[in-house]
């Protein structure tokens, strides 16, 4: 078995990071409903426990992997490029705020994941398009059906906190 990799799905692989090199990681391409105990233990393993498998002190593979997706500039890239392909500079206006140096590397990020097609075009100047592959179109869909629903329900989240900042307060 290749380090970072598993055999069949729900099958523990060893990955080698940080001070927890090969410590163990389960992980299932089938995820279960969440459980909840009612007693004292839970018999079975929420898809929470699966994603805080590693601990504090070291990531699971997927976990990384949906740090990568859902973090501050991998959500906007993902989004925007499900309309279309974008050159560097375009990509870096649409998203907006965004530094060169964060982009360059979250486009990496992505691009090592799988998720990212960087085609380099050999012209002068030199031409190179970002657009989504079939894992990143999936990742972005869904990405983006989470941002739609922050979008219609952002009153509701408004009423919550002031809500719970009037009872703090």
């Amino acid at each position: 078995m290749a380090v970072g990799g598993a055999g069949a799905v729900g099958e523990s692989a060893p990955y080698n990071t940080g001070p927890v090199a090969g410590r163990v990681c389960t992980y299932s391409a089938k995820v279960p409903p969440l459980t909840y105990g009612t007693g004292m233990g839970v018999s079975e393993s929420t898809t929470v426990d699966r994603v805080r498998s590693a601990g504090d002190v070291g990531m699971c593979p997927h976990r990384v992997a949906m740090e990568h997706v859902t973090s501050r500039w991998g959500t906007l890239v993902l989004i925007a490029l499900l309309d279309r392909s974008y050159r560097f500079s375009e990509l870096r206006r649409e998203i907006g705020q965004v530094s060169e140096k964060m982009l360059t590397q979250t486009l990496q990020t992505l691009e090592r994941d799988g998720l990212v097609h960087r085609d380099a075009k050999p012209v002068i100047p030199p031409r190179v398009d970002y657009s989504l592959t079939d894992l990143g179109r999936e990742a972005a869909e869904q990405v983006r059906a989470l941002a739609q629903w922050t979008e219609r329900r952002m009153a509701a989240i408004q009423k919550a906190r002031e809500e719970y900042d009037a009872a703090k307060g």
